[in-house]
This record gives C-alpha cells, structure tokens and sequence, in this order.
C-alpha cells in the first residue's frame, strides 16, 4: 500500500523536508477539529461542497500563516473563523445570500461536547453513505472527516491527484444532487449503515501498510487517523458493540507495529518479537473488547478482535490457541463468508487439521482469489509443507509478480532461495 505518510513539502500537517514546529500542531488541530468545523458550517451554509472547500483552503492557510507567525493561543478557534471567512467569501463572490452574509458572521458557534460529537459522526456517516461508491467513500471521508489534502489521499488509495480530485467533486456532487442527509441513521438500517462506515475506517487502517514500491514500515499518520476514528465512534456510540470491537481491533494490530516491521523489513506473525509489543495498547485493546462482550450483540468487528486477542494472549506462537482461532473463525463465517476471511480461516485450519485440510480449502479460493497474491504465498506454504517442492515454487513465484511492495517482495524471494 502507499505510503501516504511520506508527505511533500505542500503537504500540510504531514510534515516534509519543509516542516516546522507548528506542523505537528496543525496536524492535531486538523484531525480533531476538520470534521466539527466542516458540519457546522454545512448547517451554517446549506452546502456541503462549500463548507468542505472552505476548511480545506483554512488549512492551506494555516500552514503558510503558522510557520511565519506562530501557532495561535486558540488553533481550533482560528481554523474555524477562517474556514468560516472563506466560506462568506465565496458567498460574496458568487453573489449568493449577500443579505445573509451579516447575520452568518456574527452567529457564534456552539460550545457543547456532545453536539461537535454528533456533528462529526453526522459528517462521517454522510460521507460514507450507500449511494457512493466504495473508492468516494473512503476519499471524501480522509478529506472532510481526517482534514487530508489530495495529493496524500491519492497515495493512500493508490491513485492520481487529478482522478482523486474528481472522485472527491462527483462525490460531493452526488451528495446534493441525491439529498443525502448529513445525519446519524435510526431504525432498521441502523446496523447495516454503522458496518459499513466502520468498513471504511478499517479500509483506511489498511491503506497505512504496504506500499507499492515501499518497505514494511506503515504511515503512522494515516493508521494513527484510523486508529483516532474509530476511538471517536466507539465514544460517540456507547452502546454499539461494534463500534467498540473495530476500535479494539485496531488497537491489537497497532500494538503489533513496532514488532511487524524492522528496519523497513516484513516480519511474521510467528517471527516476531512479543516483547517489542505495545503492552499499553494491549491492555486498551481488551477493555475494548470487553465493553463489546458486555453490550451481548456479537458481530463481525468483535469476532476479528477476539481473533487477534488469541494472538495477543499467546507467548509466542506455538502456544497459540490455534482450536479457538479455528472456532472463532468458523463463527465469523456466519456473518461475514467474505473470501480473505475463509483464506485467513484455512491458515488456521492447518495449524489444527495439517496443511492437506487447508489447501483442499485454498483451492476452493481459486477462482476468487487468484488475482491476490496472498493467496498464491499461503498456497505456497502448504505444498512446501507436503513437499511439493515444485508446486510451492511456481505458487511463490506467482505471488512475487502480483505484488509491488519491496518488503513483500523481499520476504518471497528470501523463501525462494532456500
């Protein structure tokens, strides 16, 4: 995946060969406070498309103005005021509502945690709503909701500047054209509209790892922004166990970072070093999970996290739990059958049956997944593990030209010349 977090010096709050003190700041500002501001002046303006212009332009500014003046007493206050101000210059320049325009500026804001709570979630759910395209969905969510530019959401989707642009435009578009209300959904589509914005989240959790052309190590920014998101659906939405198990999935798999990447290097599962393990995100990843078991509404968020506490419990690999990964999988298959789910279920099944059970279910994957170079590595641990030496060979050799990320590349070729 791209390595968005290896930002240009245009780039701001991502720091750069061009970044100051008030960098980092800034970067805190945007994530905590771009969504708030966003949603306040869409209620304030009636138009998303300008609210969401209009906090992108503040943020150019306040990394321009920062870096000269200093960071202001309030940052979050001067975001705001001057996304509003650009939000009344278009107005004016567009000669739109000019005799509004005195009654908009002197409005003051609110000041109540709950409501910039619900604001934020309103804004994320919009921008993940159905009507969108998948891709729309995850772009318009980095730019309204995570405050970031173009250039870094291309890299983090793996795209162009210019096509991320207008997949943020018709997306917008299509928000206004279609009416799609800025809220947090009730009622019977409740569950199915929470699973997909928190599928979102987990997509952007992804995107921090495994560039194409790059080496193991993730970009903290992007996977901090996901880990930040999902901590803020979890509090805005106490009693939606999901909520809270995609939050204490990411932090299992976060705790793990230090450990999965050496020196730009791939490490394993099994290979890695415990003792490097987070033991702080650790212990948030389970109250996490436990807030979840507590709320009695079992789902697939709970069912990956309990996955990766069997992970997290065990001192090293071989005392895995491997016939409660499996049971756990076998549960998770109820709700979500997707094909990576049953790949990573058939990893499983050969630590408990042995590798002729697992690859009879590799197979089985063929037609779905023969495209995905995973499919062709796990396939090749099995047959090496029957000693069909060459079998495995051809299979790892398959998976080195599907996959463009150095690390990965690196780890095959490395399996390849033993």
């Amino acid at each position: 995946m791209t390595t968005p977090g290896a930002a240009s010096p245009g780039d701001p709050a991502r720091g750069g060969a061009a970044s100051a003190p008030s960098d980092a700041t800034l970067a805190r500002v945007v994530r905590e406070e771009s969504a708030h501001i966003t949603a306040a002046l869409t209620a304030s303006f009636r138009s998303f498309d300008l609210a969401e212009e209009s906090v992108a332009e503040a943020v150019v500014e306040a990394l321009r103005e920062w870096r000269v003046r200093g960071i202001p007493p309030k940052p979050g206050a001067w975001l705001m005021q001057a996304a509003r101000h650009n939000a009344l210059d278009r107005l004016r320049r567009e000669r739109v509502l000019r005799d509004k325009v005195a009654l908009l500026e002197a409005r003051a804001e609110p000041d109540d945690g709950a409501r910039v709570m619900d604001e934020r979630l309103a804004l994320l759910f919009g921008c993940c709503h159905p009507a969108l395209a998948p891709d729309s969905q995850l772009a318009l969510t980095l730019r309204a909701i995570c405050g970031l530019t173009t250039a870094q959401i291309a890299r983090a989707t793996f795209s162009t500047e210019s096509a991320t642009g207008q997949r943020i435009s018709r997306a917008k578009r299509k928000i206004v054209a279609s009416g799609i209300p800025l809220r947090v959904p009730e009622g019977t589509d409740a569950a199915e509209r929470l699973d997909l914005v928190l599928t979102v989240v987990s997509v952007m959790y992804s995107a921090a790892h495994f560039a194409p052309g790059g080496d193991a190590t993730a970009d903290r920014d992007l996977a901090e922004d996901a880990l930040w998101l999902a901590g803020v659906i979890a509090a805005a939405l106490p009693r939606a166990a999901e909520a809270h198990g995609l939050c204490a999935l990411l932090q299992f798999h976060r705790a793990r970072e230090d450990a999965r990447a050496v020196d730009g290097e791939l490490i394993l599962l099994g290979d890695q070093d415990r003792t490097e393990w987070d033991a702080a995100l650790l212990a948030s990843a389970r109250r996490s999970l436990e807030r979840a078991a507590t709320l009695r509404r079992p789902g697939r968020w709970q069912l990956h996290a309990a996955i990766a506490a069997c992970h997290a419990d065990a001192q090293s690999s071989a005392d895995t739990d491997w016939l409660q990964v499996l049971t756990l999988y076998d549960m998770l298959l109820r709700c979500d059958r997707t094909p990576v789910v049953r790949l990573n279920r058939a990893v499983a099944l050969a630590e408990v049956e042995g590798p002729d059970a697992a690859l009879a279910e590799v197979a089985t994957l063929e037609e779905s997944l023969s495209g995905y170079h995973l499919w062709h590595a796990v396939r090749a641990h099995f047959l090496r593990q029957l000693g069909r030496g060459a079998e495995a060979t051809a299979s790892d050799l398959r998976a080195l030209e599907l996959t463009a990320n150095e690390a990965e590349r690196r780890l095959i070729a490395a399996r390849l010349a033993r």
